[in-house]
């Protein structure tokens, strides 16, 4: 059951969130190829080979997707605009692109909906790509074009804006990991896009607020990095893993510098003159978006640096095998409060779970339990005096997750992805119920 609405301030936030190339059919509406069409296109990269080419038809069928998330009672909608869409050669703007997303802020507007914008969410044009994307410099002044170009058309009716979503996933989990596209496995790659998608962010932030936008943030994931037992080496497995991943983005933001366990690997192979960048890194901020979802157990993995690797969990386990611990959450944002942020505001822009369809497809009872443990853990951290503002539940529709094709289902709203129906589950009638009592 969910807590009832009384828990939380008059003006917090309720809302969904989506992407763009998850949700909206990258085939239609004149977008370029995406590196994530590519990379579908190759045999072995997606589990039931798949890709987003139709995806949920939100392109076509976004009015019955705003309504569906008015009719739940919702404040807001989180969504992404795709740079393919944008600008299908990565530079060259697409006026059919920018018209859909006029339409879809109006249609949110009409609807008593705040429109929360993430200029990009991971559908890098094939064409950057082509010239290394995030590998090379050079984007970070083609992101600031792409976004001041969306926020010249949108900008007076976005009621916030989030640079990037998860750079950790478009940077290391892409390039040294090697499970999103562009699906390398090189620490050279890797290092440069972790320098250059937080150079983007803070050379975009600029041209944003020089075109006189406000509200502005960036949504990084968290994820609790534990020792699978008490050996000095899990210890330190776990300590390498949270410096890349809970920290190296965070602290660079805040002008706190690249942390020292992480630059031991990543800093040989940085761009020269990194140092240089840290001021433009480092914009001020008017809010943090903070995505969780589960943690990982780390245990030592002897050879090559960060010589760590995940141990299955102990605790319960969603359809994507990640293990369920709310308790996470509230810690994170009280240790961003603690050593980061202060006093900034905090959002939590994603927080859901994959759950197997059902029979009938609307029965997620174990979705509505972790709904309703996670927004406890979002009360406790506020207890503990953490200024948040917000909560947007991952994801609004079923929809096609990425490397796994269209097998998790994330979704409030089932999606038949032969008909496109959409069909609303118990969660969305439990928030609905929340939200509207």
């Amino acid at each position: 059951m969910l807590p009832p609405r009384s828990d939380f301030p008059a003006d917090f936030t309720f809302g969904a969130a989506t992407s763009a190339y998850q949700i909206e059919g990258s085939a239609q509406g004149g977008a370029g190829l995406s590196h994530w069409d590519t990379f579908a296109a190759t045999p072995g990269n997606i589990i039931d080979n798949s890709n987003g080419s139709r995806a949920c038809d939100h392109l076509n069928l976004w009015p019955q997707d705003l309504d569906l998330i008015r009719d739940a009672g919702f404040d807001a909608y989180r969504f992404s605009t795709s740079w393919a869409r944008v600008m299908p050669d990565g530079v060259t703007v697409n006026p059919e692109g920018l018209d859909f997303y006029d339409r879809l802020v109006d249609g949110m507007l009409e609807r008593g909906l705040k429109p929360f914008l993430t200029y990009h969410h991971w559908d890098l044009p094939a064409a950057l790509a082509d010239k290394g994307g995030w590998q090379n410099r050079d984007v970070a002044a083609q992101f600031a074009d792409l976004c001041s170009t969306i926020h010249d058309r949108l900008g007076d009716r976005i009621a916030s804006a989030a640079t990037l979503n998860e750079p950790w996933c478009i940077a290391w989990l892409s390039h040294f990991l090697g499970h999103h596209a562009p699906g390398l496995r090189d620490i050279r790659a890797a290092s440069r896009a972790m320098h250059h998608v937080l150079l983007a962010h803070g050379t975009a932030t600029q041209a944003l607020r020089a075109a006189g936008a406000q509200n502005l943030g960036i949504v990084l994931n968290f994820e609790t990095q534990h020792p699978a037992n008490d050996s000095d080496g899990a210890r330190r497995a776990a300590d390498v893993q949270d410096a890349i991943y809970n920290q190296w983005f965070i602290r660079a933001i805040m002008g706190q510098g690249y942390p020292d366990t992480a630059l031991e690997g990543i800093g040989p192979h940085l761009p020269d003159g990194w140092q240089d960048d840290m001021a433009t890194i480092a914009q001020p901020l008017d809010w943090l978006g903070v995505n969780y979802y589960t943690r990982h157990l780390n245990a030592h993995a002897p050879g090559l640096w960060p010589n760590a690797r995940d141990v299955p969990g102990p605790l319960p386990k969603t359809q994507m095998d990640w293990e369920i611990r709310p308790e996470g959450l509230s810690e994170f944002l009280v240790r961003l409060k603690t050593d980061h942020t202060g006093d900034l505001p905090l959002y939590v822009t994603e927080n859901g779970m994959a759950h197997a369809a059902g029979d009938p497809v609307t029965a997620d009872a174990g979705r509505v339990q972790f709904i309703g443990d996670h927004l406890r853990a979002c009360k406790s951290a506020m207890d503990q005096g953490v200024d948040l503002r917000g909560f947007f539940y991952w994801s609004l529709l079923d929809n096609y997750e990425w490397g796994w094709g269209y097998g998790p289902r994330f979704g409030l709203v089932h999606v038949d992805y032969d008909t496109m129906a959409r069909t609303p589950k118990d969660s969305w009638h439990a928030f609905r119920q929340m939200l509207t009592a």
